[in-house]
């Protein structure tokens, strides 16, 4: 269950496309992602695992975090690490996690909260549970996602976003059968308060049991739609998803998604990730941590990390904030 929830009866209404103009996306293709591990050893699915590259673009790679109920002294993390040459976008949906990094940028994130780390020319940061969860346990659910830059960005200063649930822009379906966290980008001229140097859209929806939602979507950006819980179906064709899937849309400019009239026990609502960027279209080289256009490029990330140009690890202090 997501942290954040509100009555959608006294949210503002997004309007729905017009039926007789708007070009429906078809689905193009779905694919379920696999489970694996990360970090040091907190479960993950590879939510973009067997898509194409140039239908993700700008997107580079997506977890789903948990979700997890850990039991005391369970809790992981990540040990510090670098990046290079594109955005961390952190979105905790329940529990709690820390962040800190070589250039002073930090904080608790939790509970429908977001932190984006623009990695940019080079950082070292760490990403782990607070010491009271490790110790008592809890509930752990989150995204991180990974945001390419383009050629002309990708040695920008690191940057450090805070975003906090309650800033997410919060609206309602036409009927209110469905709530939206917009956490950056536009939707039908409401704003999410992330931002880009990569125009994205990401929007956190909750879609109740039988409910349809059609969304305005940029003609020039892609369509990912990830189920985060919960089962229903996509496009204008219906094709059913589940949790752990994403569809990827073709061209258009409106979406449709649906919930199942009966949903898990456990998951009550269908849940989706949606997203969309302007493809930067630029040749793409990743190499672990770092994301450039050119081998020469990740080469020169690595001999200027291991040079320590990405900054020092700082002394043993997250800045918590409430």
């Amino acid at each position: 269950m997501p942290a954040v929830t509100a009555d959608t009866l006294t949210l503002p209404r997004i309007t729905a496309p017009d039926a007789t103009a708007a070009q429906q996306r078809p689905v193009r293709s779905v694919t379920t992602a696999p489970s694996g591990f990360e970090g040091e050893g907190f479960p993950v699915r590879r939510a973009f695992a067997g898509v194409s590259t140039a239908d993700l673009d700008p997107f580079i790679h997506m977890d789903q975090m948990g979700e997890v109920e850990y039991a005391p002294g369970e809790p992981k993390g990540t040990a510090w690490h670098p990046h290079r040459g594109f955005e961390t976008v952190t979105y905790i949906i329940d529990g709690v996690f820390e962040h800190s990094d070589s250039h002073g940028g930090g904080g608790v994130i939790t509970n429908g909260d977001t932190q984006w780390m623009t990695a940019g020319s080079g950082i070292l940061h760490i990403e782990k549970p607070p010491e009271h969860l490790v110790l008592s346990g809890g509930l752990f659910h989150g995204i991180q996602l990974w945001v390419n830059l383009p050629r002309a960005n990708k040695f920008n200063p690191p940057r450090y976003q805070d975003i906090r649930a309650r800033q997410a822009n919060l609206l309602s379906s036409t009927d209110g059968g469905a709530l939206l966290r917009v956490i950056a980008g536009d939707i039908g001229g409401h704003e999410g308060p992330g931002s880009t140097f990569t125009p994205i859209t990401l929007v956190h929806a909750t879609i109740s049991p039988g409910a349809q939602l059609q969304l305005p979507w940029r003609k020039d950006f892609n369509a990912l739609a990830y189920t985060l819980a919960g089962n229903g179906t996509v496009g204008p064709e219906g094709n059913p998803v589940h949790k752990g899937q994403l569809a990827v849309f073709g061209q258009g400019d409106a979406l449709t998604m649906a919930a199942a009239t009966s949903q898990p026990t456990a998951e009550p609502n269908l849940e989706i990730l949606l997203l969309g960027g302007k493809p930067i279209r630029e040749p793409v080289v990743q190499y672990g941590p770092f994301v450039m256009n050119t081998r020469e490029e990740i080469l020169q990330a690595l001999q200027d990390y291991q040079r320590g140009s990405f900054g020092v690890i700082p002394g043993d202090h997250i800045p918590h904030t409430t």
